[in-house]
């Protein structure tokens, strides 16, 4: 279950990702109480996660799991570049997120 809720605060913190811009500097009332409330609820939930998890192991998957997301959607909804380094690295973020999940008992 924890694997699962540690997806979740990812998935979470790639929205949240997207939510900083709107914000103009956290100088836009909505989009700022939308930016913190996800920001928020993804710590919230990697807490969660980090109840059986190991510290380490649950936040650098955490932050793989956004890096990954808020570059894929830079890519796909902002039309940033990817180029081969770009794509390569992304493999070896996700390639690091399965071999934890592989290698960590739970």
């Amino acid at each position: 279950m924890s694997w699962a809720i540690l997806g979740l605060a990812g998935l979470v913190e790639i929205v949240w990702s997207q939510t900083i811009k709107p914000t103009e500097n956290f100088t836009r009332l909505g989009p700022t109480v939308v930016c913190v409330a996800l920001g928020g609820l993804a710590v919230y939930l990697l807490s969660r996660a980090m109840q059986t998890l190991p510290v380490g192991t649950a936040y650098a998957v955490f932050t793989g799991i956004g890096a990954v997301g808020a570059i894929g959607l830079g890519v796909l909804v902002h039309k940033d570049p990817l180029s081969a380094g770009r794509a390569f690295a992304l493999t070896l973020i996700l390639g690091g997120i399965v071999l934890a999940r592989l290698t960590n008992p739970e």
